[in-house]
């Protein structure tokens, strides 16, 4: 399988909590669809204590996986959003 681009995206979308809305990552996002997973090396500002649980009301919003051979975090449905 291929590796995600070596280049990152120019954009960067704040990646926050549902039920909380405490700010959970700062991240580098290509294309336009909705956010399913994080690679670990496109997040740019991190503000989770543990992987995968939001700082605040405790929630977990992913999972660690690997993803084409690159870490990842794979997003809970309808736990996080993204502007």
């Amino acid at each position: 399988m291929a590796k995600p681009r070596k280049k990152p995206p120019l954009r960067t979308v704040q990646v926050s909590c549902s039920k909380c809305r405490a700010a959970l990552y700062k991240y580098r996002k290509g294309g336009k669809g909705a956010l399913v997973k994080c690679f670990v090396e496109r997040i740019v500002e991190d503000h989770t204590q543990e992987v995968g649980v939001c700082p605040e009301c405790g929630q977990q919003f992913a999972r660690e996986t690997m993803i084409r051979g690159a870490p990842a975090y794979k997003m809970i449905g309808g736990k996080v959003l993204m502007k």
